[in-house]
Formats: structure tokens, C-alpha cells, sequence
């Protein structure tokens, strides 16, 4: 798990961006409906089994509302949930809690639903030492939060963006002459730059051969093989670099690719097809004494 990608000052504001959205300029309703000096109190629900994650973001959302909000969490995040457990409550100023209430349930469902489905991945391919990587295929300035979500479901986040690792892909070989020039003119520029790591991808057994012959490389990425390719791919690496299989990857094959003995497996779908959590958050009166 890697809270350190919440501990951004880009979540601030994508919580904040999301508010103004859906408050504009306020909340009609509840100014006609609830008096300004109400309090209430408030559960959050699950409605369906799942892996329950985003619950450190709640009070990053009440509190853009009132500082007076008492956020208790009633599950450890990351933690697998059933349905009508209650897995948060809140309680203050009533316009603060109708107010953020959107904006909490859109963050936390969507998380949890990222959570959960990595999660069911992780499990498919337990025992068979490979590893589950996230790729960039996430919502437009949602990285960091699908990333975390996808650490938290048991994944391994692969590089954050284009900054953080060289990845040589098809279309920069098309553009470079090859998979010889590319690696050559990436070695060549990052003398100053020893940690960073260089992942390069194959499309076919020939490339892999000329991948191992390039100096400089960690990881070679075997680009839609079958099962089988990888299989034979990882067998002529033999452990001198990091092994990965990506493309044509689902549900119903990944631990076919898993007990291939490759490293890692990047999955789009963890991110790009989840679907959100079905979670509620209903008002309800506190006992009093």
C-alpha cells in the first residue's frame, strides 16, 4: 500500500475542483429545507461485499465544508466488507454533511471499486509468483487516486507517468530505427540519471533476443504474446532481466500468463473497466447521553 501517493497537494485540489462542480454556487436545497445551525449525523453503508478503500480522503472532503465534522472510521482501510456493514460515520453541521455528501460517496465508491476488482486479479493468480502492475490507463487527473486504489486492492503500481521510467515502446522504436538505437541513445543520456530504470518492449521472440543483447536494459515487456510465447520468452531471459507480459490479458487467462513464470503483469482493465462500489451515506438521529 502507498499512502505517499495521497500525500500530494494535486488530491487537494482534485477534491476541491470536484466540490465547486457539483456545489456551484450552493446548495439550493438545503438552504431552503434546513435551518443554518442544524446538526446531524450520518452513516456510510455498504451495500454490496467489496474491498473498502479511500476512507483517509473523507475528511480531506468534509472538512473544505466546516472544520466541525467528526469523521470515526469503523473499518481499517483495504479491509474486504460485506454488505450493510457501516464502514464510516459523520457527524456536525447538517449543511456540511448534505453538502459534501456527493463528493465522498463518488470518491470512496469509485476507490472501492478499483480496490475490488485489482483485488479479485491478485487472488486469480495467487501462488504463482508473479505480480500484478497497474498501467497509466486511469481516469484524466485521477493517477494518483486510481494508483493508491490499485496498491491498496494488492497491486503494484508500474511507473506513475512518462517521468518517472524510460519505456521504450513499438512506436519509439518505429521512430528511433530500432531496438538497438533506441536502448543506445537512452544508455547514452542517462549516465547522470543511475537509478532510473529502462523497460523495453518486445513484440515478437527476435526482439527479446535483441533486447538481451543491449546493455542497460531491467525489463523486457512481452507485448500481446501467448501464454506460450511468454513462457518461451522467460525461458530465454533465464533471470537476466525482470520479465513482464501486457496486452490481450483478461480474467479468464491471467493465470495462464501467471504460471508462465513471468514477473509481472500489467493490467489495464484493474483501472480502466472498474466499476464503482455500491456505497450510501443516510442521516440518522444519535443516540443521546
Amino acid at each position: 500500500m502507498s499512502l505517499s501517493l495521497l500525500h500530494d497537494a494535486s488530491i487537494l485540489r482534485l477534491i476541491q475542483i470536484a466540490i465547486q462542480e457539483d456545489l456551484g454556487s450552493g446548495d439550493i436545497t438545503t438552504e431552503l429545507t434546513v435551518p443554518r445551525d442544524a446538526t446531524a449525523a450520518a452513516r456510510f453503508l455498504m451495500k454490496e461485499d467489496g474491498v473498502i478503500c479511500g476512507l483517509p480522503l473523507l475528511p480531506l472532503v468534509f472538512r473544505e465544508f466546516s472544520a466541525d465534522v467528526d469523521i470515526v472510521l469503523k473499518v481499517e482501510e483495504g479491509a474486504r466488507v460485506g454488505a450493510n456493514t457501516v464502514i464510516a460515520t459523520v457527524e456536525g453541521p447538517a449543511h456540511a454533511l448534505l453538502g459534501a455528501e456527493r463528493t465522498a460517496l463518488n470518491v470512496i465508491q469509485r476507490l472501492s471499486g478499483v480496490a475490488t476488482k485489482t483485488r479479485t486479479y491478485v487472488d486469480r493468480i495467487a501462488g504463482t509468483g508473479a505480480t500484478i502492475l497497474d498501467t497509466r490507463k486511469t481516469i484524466p487527473a485521477w493517477r494518483r487516486l486510481d494508483k493508491y486504489a490499485t496498491s491498496i486492492g494488492g497491486a503494484r503500481n508500474h511507473r506513475v507517468g512518462l517521468f518517472d521510467m524510460v519505456m521504450i515502446k513499438d512506436n519509439h522504436i518505429t521512430a528511433c530505427g530500432g531496438i538497438t538505437e533506441a536502448v543506445s541513445a537512452v544508455v547514452g543520456e542517462l549516465s547522470s540519471k543511475p537509478s532510473m530504470r529502462v523497460e523495453v518492449e518486445a513484440r515478437n521472440l527476435d526482439d527479446v533476443m535483441e533486447i538481451l543483447a543491449c546493455r542497460g536494459v531491467h525489463r523486457v515487456m512481452f507485448d500481446n504474446f501467448t501464454p506460450a510465447a511468454v513462457r518461451e520468452g522467460v525461458m530465454m531471459v533465464d533471470g537476466r532481466l525482470e520479465t513482464e507480459a501486457s496486452g490481450g490479458i483478461t480474467f479468464d487467462n491471467i493465470r495462464d500468463y501467471a504460471e508462465t513464470g513471468v514477473n509481472f503483469i500489467s493490467v489495464g482493465a484493474i483501472t480502466h473497466s472498474a466499476v464503482a462500489l455500491d456505497i450510501s451515506m443516510k442521516l440518522f438521529v444519535p443516540k443521546q447521553g
